[in-house]
């Protein structure tokens, strides 16, 4: 019993040591997300195309930490994230050169997505990595592919239905539309309405069409222009399978004093110019948020300074997008912490005072002693 109570306090001092060396190195390499899509070059088209969509964890997990309430026309828009979609655009723009054509493969690809009600809302690459969703989430993923092409969308709102599908402005009536042909007006604009639930994605609902329950309703038209166009990550999206990339990320200094400047540098591999590279950072407590961006240079490298104004703990990682060829990638996470002035402060007083307390104890020991007495002669034997 008493070995192992001595041996008890090493056992902590290892474990905490163990956690403060971990706590050092960067989190292992981030997670993909993929999925792929059926399109048709036309309705009732012969050529097959399949679409590939990556999802990287920390777009993932930016979008997952942000709010998800939906009760107002503000909180709708917000779901409509054109810039995170726009790869997806750029690939349907390769095969459809018609924007009617366009928008009807934007609806294939929603039209592949099983049907579940979910609650509450969720931003399209949360449907994306989840592949399941409701009239709402289909209509936020069609919306954001269709509004990164620059075509004008609009969110179509049934209150007393409870549903919701979109509208689009095309500059000639659907040819493609099958029956009467639907649609609403906003602002002296002709919008074509498009319904985006539906599991059939070859046969399914087409731009003009309409469900016969919502031909006679009378939708609020939600615009959004106003919708997520900031610089966050993007999806990759490509028709073959892509080769895979890397990223890493390295911090001048993991412990620095508040109001210092610590330098991230990092490596694309492949050596590609003028990528752009997102910089994610989460401090204790709160969600993902973008920090900024930087750009690659001749040599695949990258570089960001920041004055770390607050104290703290955070933690830091970079993203890249991909392109056509290589897959989407998300660096290691990097831990930096930062002494507020209060908190040096703060040391330095209890240094002192461990000081001062030392030397007091240990001068009112030798006093307490006393002199030392005589000791008495010794008596030859």
């Amino acid at each position: 019993m008493r070995r192992q109570t001595t041996r008890l306090p090493s056992l902590l001092i290892g474990l905490i040591a163990l956690l403060f060396v971990s706590s050092l190195l960067p989190y292992g390499l981030a997670a993909n997300y993929t999925v792929s899509y059926q399109l048709l070059d036309q309705p009732n088209g012969s050529t097959h195309y399949g679409l590939n969509v990556t999802v990287p964890q920390s777009l993932h997990e930016y979008y997952t930490a942000k709010s998800h309430t939906s009760n107002t026309e503000n909180d709708f828009v917000k779901f409509v994230t054109p810039y995170a979609l726009k790869p997806i655009a750029d690939s349907l723009r390769q095969i459809y050169t018609e924007y009617e054509d366009f928008t009807n493969g934007a609806l294939m690809i929603v039209h592949q997505i099983p049907y579940e009600v979910t609650t509450p809302a969720k931003y399209p690459v949360e449907t994306i990595v989840d592949n399941k969703g409701d009239c709402d989430l289909f209509s936020f993923i069609a919306a954001s592919i269709i509004k990164a092409s620059g075509l004008d969308v609009v969110l179509l709102y049934y209150e007393q239905a409870a549903h919701m599908n979109i509208g689009i402005s095309l500059q000639n009536a659907p040819q493609h539309a099958r029956g009467n042909i639907f649609s609403v007006m906003n602002n002296n604009i002709k919008y074509y309405v498009a319904e985006c639930t539906g599991g059939n994605w070859q046969d399914g609902w087409r731009v003009g069409e309409c469900p016969d329950e919502l031909e006679n309703a009378h939708p609020q038209v939600i615009t959004v222009e106003d919708s997520g166009q900031s610089t966050t990550g993007q999806v990759s999206a490509s028709y073959k399978s892509l080769s895979t990339s890397s990223l890493t990320l390295t911090a001048s200094s993991s412990f620095l004093i508040q109001g210092s400047i610590v330098t991230f540098s990092g490596q694309l591999l492949p050596n590609l110019p003028n990528e752009n590279i997102t910089v994610y950072i989460r401090t204790s407590n709160s969600p993902w948020t973008v920090l900024d961006t930087a750009t690659t240079d001749s040599d695949g490298q990258f570089s960001y300074s920041w004055n770390v104004e607050t104290g703290g703990t955070c933690n830091i990682r970079a993203s890249w997008s991909g392109n056509n060829d290589y897959a989407v990638t998300d660096s290691p996470t990097q831990t930096i912490t930062s002494l507020s002035t209060f908190v040096i402060l703060l040391l330095t007083v209890a240094g002192i005072l461990v000081v001062v307390g030392t030397v007091t104890y240990l001068m009112s020991r030798a006093n307490h002693r006393g002199p030392l007495e005589p000791q008495p002669p010794e008596i030859p034997s």
